[in-house]
């Protein structure tokens, strides 16, 4: 799960780690009266209106603007409020914006790179700093990773203080700005354990002309399997950002995510969906989802599958490749089979069943008398599909 910029500041202010003060305008009426009481507060004419989406690279799309004075700062808002902001992350598709962020301006002197997430080939989480802030951390990782800093924390230890100097020092820091640095980084990894964040990353960390260390930007994302014990967290989930397919997928306790193919997938179980999608692509193919319907797929769980993927109007043909281990093959055949009839589906679908009464599961489908055609392994399931998606 993705957040705001705006939430992730919130959440750092929670475990006192300093950002920018700042207000939210939703709605463009609230502009002139958002903008007055934020000069005033503040103390400052200068401002920085911030595009809200989930996505980086906003400020490349024309989505953050300084804003020097109250007519600037109106103009700002207006063009940006609504705007539909494309970045390198969004695609050329891009992202309406339906939140700004109305902050106060900081006089910067130095921009760094900061980052916790877990380093799944070690088994601990990875801390990252880097002098080159501002820009894309994987232009850096490329072109120069000599100036990335990394340490790993083993979980079950946590993050020792000789580590935070150590990042300290890799951004050349001297001083009182090098102690403040050294808090703040704790603060972050405490943040990062305490509300279960798979990454967290400041994108700028910036020392100030009065040498203060501040988090200029905020970004988390938040391992879904530990969001039922972060209520605080779940509440800030945002809709709007999200793709609303795999929102409605959601409510079936479906694991979908949009592609760009026109086969679409519907599978069981995360390892045999990738190995699916790939023998697909090896086929001339290419994959329209990511279907997970999960070990104990029902004729209910099937139907609502199908229902997930013909919402997708590029799709062309269907492949359905499911292992009976717990599920029963023949219960996902009279799922295929009611889907079919009561859905009326017009384009074509590939079935492959294997496991437990997967005999009985061909039976039931060529008794059906619809054209379901009948698959005999994955190759030959993946060369009638994309030969089916090409006809259609």
């Amino acid at each position: 799960m993705k957040i705001h910029e705006y939430q992730g500041k919130e959440i750092f202010r929670n475990f006192s780690i300093p950002t920018p003060k700042g207000y939210l305008i939703e709605d463009i009426d609230e502009a002139e009266s958002v903008v007055s009481k934020a000069q005033k507060d503040f103390n400052t004419e200068v401002l920085v209106i911030k595009a809200q989406i989930h996505a980086g690279g906003r400020g490349k799309g024309g989505g953050v603007k300084v804003s020097k004075d109250y007519d600037s700062a109106i103009s700002n808002i207006k063009s940006i409020l609504g705007m539909n902001l494309v970045t390198h992350q969004t695609g050329s598709s891009g992202q309406k914006v339906k939140k700004v962020y109305v902050e106060e301006a900081s006089t910067i002197k130095s921009e760094f790179y900061c980052a916790i997430t877990l380093d799944r080939n070690n088994g601990r989480d990875v801390f990252m700093v880097s002098t080159e802030g501002g820009v894309e951390i994987e232009k850096v990782a490329d072109e120069t990773p000599e100036k990335i800093v990394k340490i790993w924390i083993d979980p079950l230890i946590g993050m020792k203080s000789y580590q935070a100097r150590k990042l300290a020092f890799g951004l050349k820091l001297e001083k009182e700005a090098f102690k403040e640095c050294v808090n703040l980084l704790q603060k972050l990894y405490k943040c990062y354990v305490d509300t279960d964040a798979s990454l967290v990353e400041i994108n700028p960390l910036v020392l100030t002309s009065n040498d203060n260390i501040i988090a200029l930007d905020a970004k988390f994302n938040f391992d879904n399997n530990a969001i039922y014990r972060q209520s605080d967290i779940s509440s800030l989930r945002d809709f709007d950002e999200e793709d609303p397919t795999e929102v409605e997928a959601g409510k079936y306790d479906l694991n979908y995510i949009k592609l760009d193919g026109d086969v679409g997938c519907m599978v069981n179980g995360a390892g045999l969906a990738m190995a699916t999608m790939d023998i697909i692509k090896l086929a001339g193919g290419d994959p329209a989802n990511f279907l997970d319907v999960g070990g104990t797929a029902s004729a209910e769980t099937v139907k609502n599958g199908f229902k997930i993927i013909l919402s997708d109007k590029n799709v062309k043909a269907i492949l359905i490749n499911i292992f009976g281990g717990i599920v029963r093959c023949d219960r996902v055949a009279n799922g295929v089979i009611k889907a079919v009839e009561e859905l009326g589906l017009q384009v074509p679908v590939v079935v492959r069943l294997e496991g437990t009464n997967a005999k009985e599961a061909k039976s039931i489908l060529q008794d059906s008398g619809l054209s379901i055609i009948p698959a005999n392994d994955m190759q030959d399931a993946a060369q009638k599909v994309v030969s089916s998606a090409t006809k259609s």
